[in-house]
């Protein structure tokens, strides 16, 4: 009988003796097996061991995807560390706050990434994960329990200061292992990865799920359009999740590549419009579209299944995962309970408190309701929510109709103070063709109550959207 898999360090060498010379990862012109990646994340360890890392001491990574972050994240793990994953948008005095916050022994960076020389805290090394230090420790495996600490993956901060959200072995390996089942994601699959390996998406759904399952993980650093398509196309692609921006990309792209080897992907947003979902469906090769609904501090808690229509992909995110228990508080807040809540915000016993509350529900600060069907609809953030005239108006649900207007491509609402009605909502636009403020906003009348129209409409070349693909709104503001 096959041991069960209980950390991360195991996953590495199970995927080795399950799926042995098949390919792993597929980075540029490196290619590298189950087999090589399993011995060289032994390695790494034990470079790490060497220079001083050891049971629950934490490493940071700064750096975009690529196999080297592959290699020095389980690497780290191996020798019983804890992964930092660090926001590779973050400027040096950002990602210095988490490096100190975090407690970091080591950061791991790649230099000359975007043009930037990155640098640490004093007292903190810095290591480029191009440099030979990855290759040059003897091999060496830690043991380690499924209960330590894995990571702490910090929250991407489009308000407040990032929290340094702490996750066990067991709960990803849980977690991740169901997903893999409701993407679709199989065995030998082609799995092109753009979300960033720093946040939950590419790091969990991405390399985790991909080692899980055995499929081959394609690497993108920096998204580009015609890179993304020319590898779909190159390394016959199977697996492409995004935000639906990238959806839009290979429809207007389809004609011009070879893009018949797509077989499954994975979207995610308050609104889709319901008529992406149907160009997607029947205009590219895809079989299976999942949407649904995670937080750094819970990972995917619903997922849309099999059998669901256009439009209940593109308008809700779906149903709770299993062992995971969802309700609408009095509020409207969207409440999480189940095994894999986190296990705190590191060193911060009262966010950790106000978040998760005695019973066990985190509180995940979004506004949902339930439809007939048990499928949870994300209405806005309650911290975005604003008031007109006594009326609670949800940016979210204002931006879903602003962006069924054929001129609008992208679309971003806020409230701004208001003499009269205390706040009303104001709209960012990216236009896909010509169309006045007065245009929009009269079409806005017609398809909307009163008070949820906005009574201005800035245009905008691009919205400001952090690494993760969400609006920055406190930079409209």
């Amino acid at each position: 009988m096959t041991e069960p898999i209980t950390t991360l360090p195991q996953l590495v060498q199970s995927a080795a003796d399950r799926f042995g010379a098949a390919e792993a990862v597929v980075d540029g012109e490196l290619r590298v097996s189950f087999t090589e990646l399993a011995e060289r994340v032994r390695r790494a360890a034990g470079a790490f061991a060497s220079a001083g890392i050891g049971k629950g001491d934490r490493v940071a990574i700064w750096a975009p995807n690529s196999a080297e972050w592959i290699i020095a994240a389980f690497g780290a793990l191996t020798a019983g560390g804890v992964l930092v994953p660090v926001n590779t948008r973050f400027r040096a005095a950002e990602a210095a706050d988490i490096i100190h916050r975090s407690g970091a022994k080591m950061v791991l960076v790649q230099q000359g990434f975007l043009g930037v020389e990155h640098t640490a805290p004093e007292g903190v090394p810095v290591v480029d994960l191009k440099s030979d230090f990855l290759s040059g420790g003897a091999p060496f495996a830690c043991e380690v329990d499924g209960t330590d600490i894995a990571d702490i993956v910090y929250t991407s901060g489009t308000t407040g200061k990032p929290k340094g959200v702490m996750m066990n072995h067991l709960q990803t390996l849980r977690m991740y292992s169901e997903w893999c089942d409701l993407a679709d994601l199989r065995q030998g699959d082609r799995y092109l990865i753009v979300n960033p390996f720093f946040h939950t998406f590419g790091y969990k759904a991405g390399v985790v799920a991909a080692l899980i399952r055995g499929a081959t993980i394609l690497p993108v650093a920096v998204f580009d359009v015609d890179r993304v398509l020319d590898l779909v196309q190159r390394e016959r692609v199977t697996m492409l999740p995004g935000p639906p921006t990238l959806l839009s990309s290979l429809l207007s792209a389809a004609g011009a590549y070879d893009l018949s080897s797509l077989r499954a992907t994975v979207t995610g947003a308050a609104d889709i419009p319901v008529e992406l979902i149907r160009r997607v469906s029947t205009e590219l090769p895809f079989q299976s579209i999942m949407t649904g609904y995670g937080l750094t501090e819970a990972g995917t808690a619903t997922a849309s299944r099999p059998g669901d229509t256009f439009k209940q992909i593109a308008t809700t995110v779906g149903t709770p995962c299993a062992g995971i228990e969802l309700r609408i508080a009095d509020d409207g807040e969207v409440l999480v309970r189940g095994y894999s809540v986190m296990q705190g915000y590191l060193d911060d016993p009262v966010a950790t408190a106000e978040a998760v509350d005695a019973d066990g529900w985190l509180h995940t600060g979004d506004l949902g309701e339930l439809d007939p069907g048990g499928r949870l609809r994300i209405i806005g953030r309650k911290k975005d929510m604003f008031i007109v005239g006594g009326f609670n108006a949800y940016p979210a649900e204002i931006e879903g109709v602003l962006l069924q207007h054929p001129a609008v491509a992208q679309a971003a609402v806020i409230g701004v103070a208001d003499e009269r009605l205390g706040q009303v909502g104001a709209a960012f636009v990216v236009a896909r063709s010509a169309v006045t403020e007065a245009e929009l906003i009269e079409w806005a009348q017609a398809h909307m109550a009163g008070y949820k129209v906005p009574r201005s409409v800035r245009f905008m070349d691009e919205l400001p959207l952090n690494a993760t693909g969400k609006v920055q709104k406190d930079r409209l503001r």
